[in-house]
């Protein structure tokens, strides 16, 4: 099965960056399936709120999608050579501060619905001081 390990977090002062990766490995069993067709996303989830999508990444291809709350400051992209995928955050707020989790959609829609992402990472903190 597909595993995905992230790294990156740490605390960081507003206007600050970070930038995550998310190292993918293994197949998805009994299917044809591979990095080729996945998208990638990325998702946080903040202290007593509910998780929300962050950005999405097609890996063919490579058209994206983001929140409207990091647009023009986060930036996803993917090495495909090591089937990775980043999220570059720069001018961090507070209101950054979450657990963030990637996870694959194995058929490559890049939607910020995360009912179609099947697997997941086991999350990083990123803190974000005022």
């Amino acid at each position: 099965q597909v595993q995905l390990a992230e790294s990156g977090g740490g605390l960081v002062q507003a206007g600050g960056s970070l930038r995550l990766a998310c190292a993918t490995s293994g197949r998805i069993r009994w299917s044809g399936l591979s990095w080729w067709s996945y998208a990638m996303g990325w998702c946080r989830q903040a202290p007593g709120k509910e998780r929300e999508f962050v950005a999405a990444i097609r890996t063919s291809g490579g058209s994206t999608e983001y929140a409207d709350s990091v647009k023009g400051r986060f930036t996803i992209s993917t090495d495909n050579a090591k089937n990775t995928a980043y999220l570059q955050m720069n001018s961090l707020k507070p209101e950054d501060t979450a657990v963030y989790y990637c996870a694959v959609d194995p058929l490559g829609s890049g939607s910020r619905d995360e009912s179609k992402y099947d697997y997941w990472g086991q999350g990083t903190q990123v803190t974000v001081s005022a």
